[in-house]
């Protein structure tokens, strides 16, 4: 039997304020696209569902609650840029409780607000196309950088 193809799932958060700015941290000593923006994300663990993936990421590195029903998926992307492949699911939510805040500073230097329709130029790519398809109203993109 031959061996299946398999891709990683990784989870990001478009955290949305009032004023309706993205959150986006840059990226530091990772060894990839540092000096880079990106939004929180992480990969999966054992019985880990999305959701609750995403959740835990963003509390592990903003200090941040958000619960279940406040996050609603917007975007997915098949990123076939990255070695080895991934499924980048792109979830948003415009509610947490707790205060923003670096909590990893060893992988992030820095962190800012933006309005998504004027990104910064340094901004990690296959997110950009997300971003971007989460305000076109597109749930689906492929990335191949």
């Amino acid at each position: 039997m031959t061996a299946r193809h398999t891709i990683i799932p990784a989870v990001f958060l478009i955290l949305k304020n009032t004023n309706g700015q993205i959150c986006l941290m840059r990226r530091f000593n990772t060894g990839y696209m540092d000096g880079f923006y990106s939004l929180p994300a992480g990969h999966l663990e054992g019985k880990e569902s999305l959701k609750e993936a995403v959740i835990r990421e963003v509390r592990e590195e903003m200090n941040i609650t958000v619960c279940l029903e406040d996050v609603r998926l917007v975007h997915v992307s098949n990123n076939l840029h990255s070695n080895p492949e991934r499924i980048d699911f792109f979830f948003l939510t415009e509610k947490w409780t707790g205060d923003v805040t670096i909590c990893e500073p060893n992988k992030c230097d820095q962190i800012v607000w933006v309005d998504p329709k004027c990104l910064p130029n340094n901004v990690v790519p296959s997110v950009i196309s997300a971003v971007n398809g989460e305000i076109q109203g597109n749930y689906y993109s492929e990335y191949r950088g």
